[in-house]
């Protein structure tokens, strides 16, 4: 049976670490903050809002919430990025996306200054992933996958990885912290032949389409190590899925992360190491 690669050990590993780095800042008189900027009141973002409030007080990262009526301007957008880039007090934002359809979202994640940028939404932090250096931040859920093997002790160095899935958010920045790390990895998409056979040859398979159970048993093989980065209902069972078929793949792989459970449960402690880290760059 394959190891299960469970986020919550993960995320409390990430989380005691970072209390002696919050101390340090405190005993300086700084104290870590985060601004949410949110449009309207979706259940989904209502949701995440309280995870990442809740996972911040328990490490004494501060929280702040800029609420926005779902029908807010453009200029009323943009003035809260400005406020929080103005804002000294305000080491980093989360701006929860998608935005409504009125306002653009380009605009507003290109305002918001790399170095508050905790999530990796504007383009100069993707192109601090691209560069290497030390601009900005990685999206929060790319970079959980990879502590997340790292956490359980996979190698990556040399390895052949593939990628399924090409967007901003996970697949393409994923994609460059596996080649920061020594792996050779293949991306792959939607129009990609012969995808099944690409994704077993991989000694890693990270699956990251946005829908469900996309990677089934022909895309596994014997020794494997998968992460599932989906997050999907599902009618037909009353639960939530993943992109990978979780059922399906167990068998074959060597480790697989389950869902729900799995990077979801580290990506908030992720930001709240990003959070921790901008502060520490401003105050050191």
């Amino acid at each position: 049976m394959a190891q299960l690669l469970r986020g919550a050990p993960v995320a409390r590993a990430l989380m005691d670490a970072l209390a002696p780095r919050v101390d340090a800042l405190c005993a300086r008189g700084v104290t870590p903050t985060l601004a949410v900027i949110r449009v309207g009141e979706r259940q989904d973002d209502l949701s995440y809002e309280r995870n990442v409030r809740g996972r911040c007080e328990k490490v004494g990262i501060a929280f702040r919430s800029v609420a926005l009526a779902a029908s807010c301007t453009q200029g009323e957008l943009m003035d809260a990025v400005a406020g929080v880039n103005a804002d000294a007090g305000v080491h980093g934002c989360l701006m929860f996306r998608p935005l409504p359809a009125q306002l653009d979202e380009k605009a507003a994640c290109a305002a918001l200054v790399p170095e508050k940028d905790v999530d990796g939404v504007s383009p100069l932090s993707l192109a601090g992933v691209f560069s290497g250096d030390d601009l900005g931040f990685a999206p929060c859920t790319a970079e959980a996958c990879v502590a997340l093997l790292d956490h359980y002790g996979v190698a990556l160095s040399g390895k052949r990885a593939c990628v399924v899935g090409r967007s901003l958010v996970v697949g393409r920045p994923l994609s460059l912290l596996l080649q920061a790390r020594d792996a050779t990895v293949t991306m792959c998409h939607s129009r990609t032949e012969a995808l099944a056979q690409e994704c077993a040859r991989a000694d890693l398979l990270l699956v990251a389409t946005g829908r469900p159970k996309t990677a089934g048993a022909a895309c596994t093989r014997p020794g494997q190590v998968i992460v599932d980065v989906g997050f999907n209902w599902d009618d037909a069972s009353q639960a939530f899925v993943g992109d990978v078929d979780f059922f399906a793949c167990e068998g074959a792989a060597r480790a697989i992360t389950p869902v729900p459970g799995g990077v979801g449960s580290v990506t908030t402690a992720v930001l709240a190491t990003h959070v921790v880290r901008a502060a520490e760059r401003m105050a050191f």
